[in-house]
């Protein structure tokens, strides 16, 4: 099992309210590079054009669109 692996399956691990203690410094430590902003970008653009996914899809997607 690679180092990702064992971390990806930690955070399983953790209750909801550390999963969100952890995802707000995630958030707050990442740098942003000029990928992760073109990235948003075109994300963006992707929204404006052809709209969103309903909260209820994104759930149950959500794990699958995060581990690609």
């Amino acid at each position: 099992m690679t180092k990702l692996a064992e971390i990806q399956e930690a955070i399983m691990q953790l209750a909801p309210k550390e999963q969100q203690v952890l995802r707000r410094w995630l958030d707050e430590t990442a740098e942003e590079t000029p990928e992760m902003l073109a990235a948003i970008d075109e994300g963006l653009r992707s929204l404006a054009k052809e709209g969103g996914v309903p909260i209820a899809e994104a759930r149950n997607h959500l794990r699958q669109w995060i581990t690609g």
